[in-house]
């Protein structure tokens, strides 16, 4: 009889390494399935961060390339979004979870979501800096001739050191990732629960706290990604700071916050391809939860 406490503890450890498990399985599925469609958007609005051009002088450049080009690069973002979804779904639960058995303070849900998406948002900064730092010297346009296959860009980043290749623009890439992170995690709560009140459907829930948590991270951080997208372009002077290229890209803009945000426009259907993310990742979270038996 002395021994039931140890086994009941091992079943509860064994329970949480499945669960963790799980929700890192759950976060890959998800982001794997959206990627490949939204794709030519995300490129359309990468164009627009590091040519400053419009929308129409945008897809006008792809169209102009072809249905090949429009598709090069798409492997980084594929890895970066699948792992991105892993990561940021499956991270945030394992430290959600350590920070509310650690934590004796009686803090609310949503801070000490927002808490664990600070948290994620580091790990995600570390593993996707060299992803990101690939995908946006594969899209620039000015990089085809010199920098034609990705195996030439690789090439090139493993001849120099880690600050100025693989993890050109870190520093704005954690910062991006970790306020991205919290208010996204520390939003979405809140807005399910307010939105399932009313009476609708739980993927109904999902679907709009996704979209409306991820509407104020989404535009808040994306001047840094615009600093993150031209700090990573080419392959010359990266010896320039963060400070530098800020003033660089700060004139190139007019000085003007509405040309900061050139490409802003699309990202509601950012927004909306969240919302999408977040509903199916709940489905399955849902349908786990689900006891046997019920349909």
């Amino acid at each position: 009889m002395a021994e039931i406490p140890d086994c009941k503890k091992d079943n509860q450890l064994d329970g949480g390494l499945l669960s963790q498990f799980t929700s890192f399985f759950r976060g890959g599925t998800t982001g794997a399935l959206t990627t490949l469609l939204v794709f030519p958007v995300y490129k359309t609005i990468n164009r627009q961060q590091i040519h400053n051009s419009t929308i129409r002088q945008a897809v006008a450049q792809l169209k102009m390339e072809g249905l090949p080009k429009l598709y090069r690069g798409v492997l980084p973002p594929l890895l970066q979004r699948t792992l991105n979804s892993t990561l940021l779904f499956g991270l945030h639960e394992t430290f959600l979870q350590k920070l509310t058995l650690s934590s004796r303070a009686a803090f609310p849900s949503h801070t000490m979501s927002a808490l664990a998406g600070l948290a994620t948002g580091v790990v995600e900064a570390v593993v996707f800096t060299p992803i990101e730092r690939v995908q946006n010297l594969l899209q620039n346009s000015q990089n085809y001739m010199k920098l034609p296959t990705l195996r030439h860009i690789l090439f090139e980043l493993n001849n120099q050191n880690l600050a100025s290749g693989y993890y050109r623009a870190f520093v704005p890439m954690v910062v991006r990732n970790t306020l991205g992170s919290a208010l996204y995690f520390g939003m979405k709560g809140p807005i399910y629960d307010a939105v399932q009140a009313q009476g609708l459907p739980p993927v109904v829930a999902s679907l709009t706290s996704g979209t409306l948590a991820s509407c104020p991270s989404t535009f808040l951080v994306y001047p840094i990604s615009t600093l993150v997208a031209n700090m990573q372009k080419r392959l010359e002077g990266e010896g320039s700071g963060v400070r530098a290229c800020w003033r660089v890209l700060w004139e190139g803009r007019q000085r003007s916050v509405l040309q900061l945000y050139r490409g802003g426009s699309l990202l509601f259907l950012r927004c909306i391809s969240w919302g999408v993310t977040t509903a199916i990742y709940d489905w399955q979270k849902r349908r786990r939860a689900k006891p046997k038996g019920i349909l």
